[in-house]
């Protein structure tokens, strides 16, 4: 379908933003450009001075009314800089950088608040500077106040506000002013699970008409919210597309997987942790598994002294560190009295449903004796394998049912 160009709120073309790594340096050079700018020299620079660096590299993109890009990479990639620069909070070196209509803006806890002033007082000013008269603003005040839930300190100065106070009330006025562009950067991660919610579906209800900016750490937010992925590192797009599983893979690829802690008696050594998977096997993170494929584990331990009625149990946890599936009926499908010595556990799960992605496999064992149960080891995160899937979702389980029409006569 056709679109006009009237319908894209945000243009951003060949953007670019470089600091000086020092203070000292910045003033100067800031100094610099200044004396040139008001004596009519270009200051333009397209290369690096000395203890310079791009914090911001040729960066494009552009949304129309009801796109949702999420910018994600590491601390340090440039994500708040490129937010900065679309706010007008700092100006870029090189590129353009077109807005149209109404910017709100969350960009740091409470952005654009007077302290001082109350929280109602507050809310009058961000709306003027929004460019809403006085009675707009009345008109949304109630709801305002009543989606912040910020009760009697709506009448308190701002100073007095505890952070997840001030992120309500930025929140509220910005989504109520249902401006054309939202720019969000990392402020949900404060707030509580029922406020979040609530930020969602808030969300959910703008962006059929704005165009928003969400900057995230939490993956499962983005792939919630977001048409449209731009994985920065080093200042630089890496990775930008209209495919959310894809970027966050790339995303996840960029960290290091450390294997996690073990807590144990001496009576117990894992020898080996082997998975095996359409008949590959290996014991470490490079592993891919096959979406739709039997996955064996097979776990080697040594066993100093006798352990008596042993209970093997498996956790997998996705990227984020959720568990999302568990093994704990060992009695039930395999009864051992005891063991010693080397012994091995192997375990099949058949025709495996995980998406494309990384997830780790905690291990444990307990003993019971004496009527008691006691826990000899865990081990979280012992090993990390990859999954590959053509069923490319964010959700972990991707199920692939059978399915059948009926269609019924009227």
């Amino acid at each position: 379908m056709s679109m006009s160009n009237k319908e894209i709120l945000v243009e951003v073309t060949g953007l670019s933003k470089k600091f000086s790594h020092t203070l000292k340096q910045s003033m100067w050079y800031g100094l610099k450009d200044m004396g040139n700018a008001l004596l009519g020299i270009n200051t333009h620079q397209s290369t690096l001075r000395e203890g310079e660096f791009w914090a911001v590299k040729d960066i494009n993109f552009s949304l129309r009314r009801g796109d949702c890009l999420g910018l994600i990479g590491h601390n340090g990639a440039g994500k708040s800089t490129l937010l900065k620069m679309l706010n007008g909070l700092i100006r870029p070196d090189e590129g353009k950088i077109t807005m149209r209509g109404k910017v709100g803006a969350l960009i740091e806890l409470g952005a654009g608040f007077n302290p001082l002033l109350t929280g109602r007082e507050n809310i009058y000013v961000n709306g003027q500077l929004l460019g809403f008269t006085r009675k707009e603003i009345q008109e949304k005040f109630n709801s305002i106040v009543e989606f912040a839930d910020i009760g009697e300190f709506i009448d308190s100065p701002v100073q007095n506000y505890s952070s997840g106070m001030r992120v309500r009330l930025g929140f509220a006025v910005s989504a109520h002013m249902e401006p054309d562009i939202l720019l969000i950067d990392e402020v949900l991660a404060v707030g509580d699970i029922g406020f979040v919610l609530k930020c969602f579906n808030k969300m959910d209800e703008l962006r059929a008409k704005t165009a928003m900016i969400f900057v995230s750490h939490g993956m499962p937010q983005v792939s919630r919210m977001c048409t449209d992925i731009c994985l920065m590192t080093g200042g630089k797009a890496l990775y930008q597309s209209q495919d959310i599983a894809m970027g966050i893979t790339k995303y996840y690829e960029l960290f290091k997987n450390d294997i996690g802690n073990f807590q144990g008696t001496d009576e117990i050594k894992i020898n080996s942790i082997v998975l095996t998977s359409a008949g590959i096997d290996s014991n470490n993170e490079s592993f891919v598994a096959q979406y739709g494929e039997d996955l064996i584990i097979e776990i080697e331990l040594f066993c100093a002294q006798i352990i008596f009625n042993p209970v093997i149990y498996l956790v997998f946890y996705d990227k984020e560190q959720r568990n999302f599936a568990e093994v704990l009926n060992f009695e039930e499908s395999m009864n051992v009295d005891s063991i010693l010595g080397k012994v091995t556990f192997k375990a099949t799960l058949p025709k495996i449903p995980f998406s494309q992605g990384k997830y780790s496999l905690t291990i444990g064992l307990t003993e019971k004796k004496n009527e008691i149960r006691n826990v000899l080891f865990r081990f979280q995160s012992a090993i990390y394998f990859n999954v590959h899937s053509d069923l490319h979702g964010w959700a972990s389980i991707q199920l692939h049912p059978k399915w059948e029409v009926i269609k019924t006569d009227k």
